[in-house]
């Protein structure tokens, strides 16, 4: 059975690579039928917080990106690790190292005036013949695993094809730190194996990794999972990724008014594709997905192509859902929406418009709060000869039949009989109402505000009116 899963570090927020990352290798399970495990790995004790785990699992749940199995929690396999470790240092596989940071320090610095790659020495691996020093008292060892020295790694990436790295290349890295904390490549590795991971879909930035994971798995007998290493993400401007480019929280985005689905899609186009094809369900992105098809080039982040996207899914989405994703909103404006007009008729009203859940509230705004037009608008706007129109339909919306055929019909009436022009009578009125002469069709818009909103709104603001034309 296909098993994948996603690891993340609760050090920082669900960012824009990791959700593509836990996307890609998500939509893969869900296509073979298999089970996706989340894993936290929190070792890092020093930067991990119950923040950034919760944000992480918000942001994965607002996505819809769900799982089988966990979270797992390394913290609490701890004991796992040292039987395993035990393992390694009883079959001579792996032994404690008691060099300081500063020896190690020293030897970096020296190979590096040699012009040689800095790496551990092997000074206290233990060899055949070898004499190893006393151990220095008052230091705690860390455990190194013992890498071969001849031979090759060489394992086929699902993305990147076949990759070959050389033993030689590979120092003895540290599996244990000196607290007893497992380090990643080690934790990783004792893992994949338990939870029988058969599949690792990951940022490329762990390509260096994977031949020292196999080494590990080869000492333990354990299975090799099959690996993909996804390309990173770059901004527009071809450097990697970063918040000015919009590598923020995945719940930022939430929080600025996009739509989980339109998120989902833009990742799901970064790095794939499928044909021509922009704007597509998840439950089609399953049914399309390929990781062999996944680029081997860095995506670029486009933050204008998201938003163009995200207007695309607004304009199909059921308005009384959008209403319920403004709401909030409109309540942190102040906007008091209890005895206003109904919430979803209005998005229905405004959404061909708006980009974001944010500039749909906005956008709402209107309708349930009168602003006052600005008086050199106002002027340029509403001419003298209009006055009289304006009187009279004021007077005549008190009795008008209030649906959006009659409204119209008399405001078209009003404008022929005055000998005006619509736009000489629409954009005006729009002022006076609304403080804007921006709103959808007049007749809809004054229907769904009500004839004694749209009367009290006249009689506030006829006289400010008046003052602007004098």
């Amino acid at each position: 059975m296909v098993r994948t899963r996603f690891a993340p570090s609760p050090t920082g927020y669900l960012h824009i690579g990791g959700a593509r990352t836990a996307l890609f290798s998500w939509a893969y399970t869900r296509k073979m039928g298999g089970e996706f495990i989340l894993r936290i790995e929190d070792t890092d004790q020093e930067r991990s917080t119950l923040a950034s785990e919760q944000a992480i699992l918000d942001g994965m749940a607002w996505l819809g990106i769900d799982w089988d199995e966990g979270p797992y929690y390394q913290m609490q396999r701890m004991e796992r690790y040292k039987e395993v470790v035990a393992q390694l240092l009883e079959e001579e596989k792996a032994y404690y190292c008691y060099a300081s940071k500063e020896e190690l320090d020293v030897m970096r610095e020296a190979q590096k005036a040699r012009g040689e790659k800095p790496r551990y020495d092997g000074r206290w691996r233990p060899e055949a013949g070898k004499a190893l020093p006393t151990p220095p008292a008052g230091v705690t060892p860390v455990i190194r695993f013992k890498t071969p020295q001849q031979g090759e790694v060489t394992f086929n990436d699902m993305i990147k094809g076949s990759i070959t790295v050389a033993n030689a290349e590979l120092d003895d890295l540290v599996i244990v730190r000196g607290d007893g904390i497992p380090t990643y490549n080690f934790g990783v590795v004792v893992d994949d194996w338990d939870m029988r991971i058969s599949h690792v879909i990951r940022g490329d930035d762990h390509v260096n990794n994977t031949p020292r994971q196999i080494n590990i798995l080869k000492a333990l007998g354990a299975p090799i999972p099959t690996y993909a290493h996804v390309p990173m993400i770059l901004g527009q401007d071809g450097e990697r990724l970063s918040k000015r480019h919009g590598a923020v929280s995945v719940l930022q985005y939430r929080e600025e008014g996009f739509l989980p689905e339109a998120l989902l899609n833009y990742l799901a186009r970064l790095g794939w594709g499928h044909g021509d094809d922009e704007k597509f369900d998840l439950k089609q992105f399953v049914e399309w997905f390929d990781v062999g098809h996944v680029s081997h080039s860095a995506a670029r982040f486009d933050a204008s192509k998201l938003t163009w996207l995200n207007q695309q899914y607004i304009k199909e989405a059921d308005n009384g859902r959008l209403a319920e994703l403004a709401r909030p909103f409109l309540v942190a404006q102040g906007i008091d929406l209890t005895d206003g007009p109904d919430l979803a008729a209005l998005v229905g009203l405004v959404k061909e418009r708006v980009s974001s859940i944010v500039e749909l509230a906005d956008a709402l705004h209107i309708y349930f709060r009168q602003v006052l037009p600005a008086v050199d608008e106002l002027r340029a706007k509403l001419g003298r000869d209009a006055l009289p129109a304006f009187e009279k339909l004021q007077a005549d919306f008190a009795t008008v039949p209030w649906e959006a055929p009659a409204i119209g019909q008399l405001i078209k009436d009003t404008a022929k009989a005055f000998n005006l022009k619509m736009g000489q009578i629409g954009m005006p009125l729009r002022l006076v109402l609304f403080g804007t002469a921006q709103t959808p069709s007049i007749d809809q818009t004054l229907f769904l505000l009500g004839r004694d909103e749209t009367l009290r709104r006249f009689q506030a603001a006829w006289p400010h009116a008046l003052a602007a034309v004098e």
